[in-house]
């Protein structure tokens, strides 16, 4: 089966490309640097000759509330518009647990409109919710750093193994379109100013996490679910503490 994954050179898209081809899958990686450009639509219709899945793993180069909302409805629209012309059967899209419960959240508001496009059209499809990938901590880390200290608030954290969210995605891409939506997370939740204490110590960061509710995750304020599956979820296996990328190489 021919499965075109966009953004597969990345941290996911790599892994998703990987994991397919192990399972004897043509699994075709699509990205700029391989000459497929969603935004422009440049080199969409030579990939998306024959294949019978798509893959959207792709990401907006800003954050910035306007430029991530034009990045993904363009993308997502010339993407659907290609697909339906290669006669393509399934599209797949990963997005973010809690995009509904945090309408304030530039970069939400703008997966909203993603999975909007996409339940609009013709194309058979399955969105996956995952949340935060152990591998991005250190990064909310620093999101939240105030001089020398980590800003954290006391709600549930529910992270996940990249390598765990790369096998939910070809789980369902090989399978049946759900025509909606799953969610995929860690198979531990923490609390999240317990979990980055517990995580700078490990890095021998010497940065103080401080505990305040009020403490804002990428410009919003969260209430204690807002990142965690409201329901049912595919579960990871891989605890934080077993995870080899906990403490790099070298440290």
């Amino acid at each position: 089966m021919k499965i075109v994954v966009i953004g597969g050179t990345g941290l996911i898209g790599s892994k998703v490309v990987a994991k397919l081809g192990e399972h004897g899958h043509e699994a075709v990686a699509a990205s700029p640097n391989t000459g497929v450009n969603t935004l422009t639509g440049e080199g969409l219709a030579d990939v998306l000759a024959g294949a019978a899945v798509v893959i959207d793993l792709s990401n907006s180069p800003s954050f910035e509330d306007a430029a991530v909302l034009e990045f993904f409805e363009t993308s997502t629209r010339n993407l659907l518009a290609a697909e339906a012309v290669a006669g393509v059967g399934h599209h797949v899209a990963l997005s973010v647990v809690g995009t509904e419960r945090l309408p304030g959240n530039g970069y939400f508001r703008a997966k909203i409109a993603q999975e909007k496009l996409i339940e609009g059209s013709s194309i058979p499809y399955s969105i996956l919710h995952a949340t935060q990938f152990f591998e991005f901590a250190r990064s909310i880390a620093d999101a939240g750093t105030d001089g020398g200290t980590v800003r954290m608030p006391p709600v549930l954290f529910q992270p996940i193994a990249g390598d765990e969210v790369a096998q939910a995605v070809g789980r369902i891409a090989v399978g049946s379109p759900l025509n909606g939506r799953v969610d995929v997370a860690g198979p531990e939740q923490f609390r999240m100013d317990v979990f980055f204490r517990d995580a700078l110590a490990a890095w021998h960061d010497p940065r103080e996490v401080v505990t305040d509710p009020h403490a804002r995750y990428f410009g919003s304020e969260l209430a204690n679910g807002s990142l965690v599956p409201a329901g049912e979820a595919i579960l990871g296996e891989i605890r934080y503490a077993d995870w080899p990328g906990r403490i790099p190489t070298g440290e």
